[in-house]
C-alpha cells in the first residue's frame, strides 16, 4: 500500500501545489463566511 501511495504522489507531483492552494483557498473562504455574521 505504501508503494501505491508513493507512486500516486510521484504521478501527481505537478498538481500537488495547485491542489494545496485550492484547499487553502476553500478553508479561507469557509473561515471568512463563518465570521461574517459577527461583523454585521
Amino acid at each position: 500500500m505504501a508503494r501505491e501511495v508513493r507512486s500516486a504522489l510521484i504521478r501527481a507531483r505537478g498538481t500537488l501545489v495547485q491542489d494545496a492552494a485550492g484547499v487553502l483557498s476553500l478553508i479561507a473562504m469557509l473561515l471568512v463566511a463563518l465570521h461574517l455574521p459577527s461583523i454585521f
